[in-house]
């Protein structure tokens, strides 16, 4: 399996050093505007083609997978042309800009026979399995919490008048878009889409939301997701049943570790996460996806990542949100 990044930020740096540790997958190429930009990954991981040109990396021979961590709004057409020229395409969080967006992306994967996945870390946790395992002991589940928060270093940028892509409308930015998505994707990968959102924001003046909370209703519960780029906060996440709560430390994005109190019975504790970069894991799942053709379990994946988008774009509308792509 041989990758092809675009983007030379943190995430890649992270990915790239789970990807050394998993059998099978090579970094082949970098893309970056700037060879300067890219040279230092490239000499970190032992990556020998840099490329300055979008086309170059789409047609190049040696990359069976183009990786995507541009700037939100980039995404859609990255994707849409990298599949057009016949590569398999793993794009960061969130998948896309609007619901749309997803749905095209997805349609045109399943015409070429192309697998396509979004790069969202938690759900391939092994921890959310135990989870998922654990949840009826709880009972009839009432109330959902979720917390992930942390002050961004860019918001100071934002105070001090400037307009960075996480905080800007026209790359489809903000709290929601990428920290709130981590609570959403745990919550839909555990109990599917929920039948109304509500999202309350606080907004910037240019109208980018710095935190929020969305308010997720199913059949005979309620979720609560707050998601903070102004503030931090004890991440966390509490499910509650009527027979006890199970508690996420840490927040959704890592579930580092699981406690479990059912009634009086003595509390229980569960990790079975032995990583400390936790993007190993996703990065295995998609490894073995492709090795195997497993096109079912992608096409799941990416059903699950459409009825986020899904719901993320509800989100929006109900804040008052409005992206560019959402004007196209």
């Amino acid at each position: 399996m041989k990758i092809a990044t675009i983007g030379t930020g943190f995430i890649v740096d992270a990915i790239l050093s789970a990807v050394q540790e998993i059998d099978h997958v090579t970094c082949t190429a970098i893309y970056s505007r700037k060879r300067e930009t890219a040279q230092p990954l490239a000499d970190k991981y032992a990556v020998d083609t840099i490329y300055t040109d979008l086309d170059s990396l789409y047609t190049a021979s040696n990359v069976d997978f183009i990786y995507i961590a541009s700037p939100n709004s980039m995404h859609y057409e990255q994707a849409y042309q990298a599949l057009q020229h016949g590569k398999h395409v793993i794009c960061e969080k969130p998948f896309t800009s609007t619901r749309q967006e997803a749905e095209t992306l997805i349609a045109l994967a399943k015409e070429k026979n192309l697998m396509l996945f979004e790069a969202i870390s938690n759900i391939h946790l092994p921890n959310v399995q135990i989870i998922q395992e654990q949840l009826p002991r709880l009972g009839q589940i009432k109330f959902i919490q979720c917390n992930y928060s942390q002050y961004s270093s860019k918001y100071n940028q934002l105070l001090a008048g400037e307009m960075p892509n996480v905080f800007n409308l026209q790359f489809s930015g903000g709290a929601l878009m990428d920290i709130n998505i981590y609570n959403l994707h745990l919550i839909q990968k555990l109990f599917g889409s929920p039948e109304s959102v509500s999202y309350t924001a606080n907004k910037h003046v240019n109208g980018i939301d710095t935190s929020g909370v969305m308010v997720l209703t199913y059949p005979t519960f309620i979720a609560e997701s707050v998601g903070c780029k102004d503030t931090n906060s004890m991440n966390f996440v509490l499910i509650q049943g009527e027979n006890g709560y199970l508690h996420v430390v840490g927040g959704a994005n890592g579930c580092k570790e699981i406690r479990l109190q059912v009634g009086n019975e003595p509390a229980e504790e569960f990790n079975v996460q032995n990583k400390s970069n936790w993007f190993y894991y996703e990065w295995e799942a998609f490894r073995d996806m492709y090795t195997s053709g497993d096109y079912e379990q992608c096409y799941e994946l990416l059903d699950h990542s459409c009825s986020v988008m899904n719901t993320l774009t509800k989100a929006r509308k109900d804040a008052g949100i409005v992206f560019a792509a959402d004007q196209v």
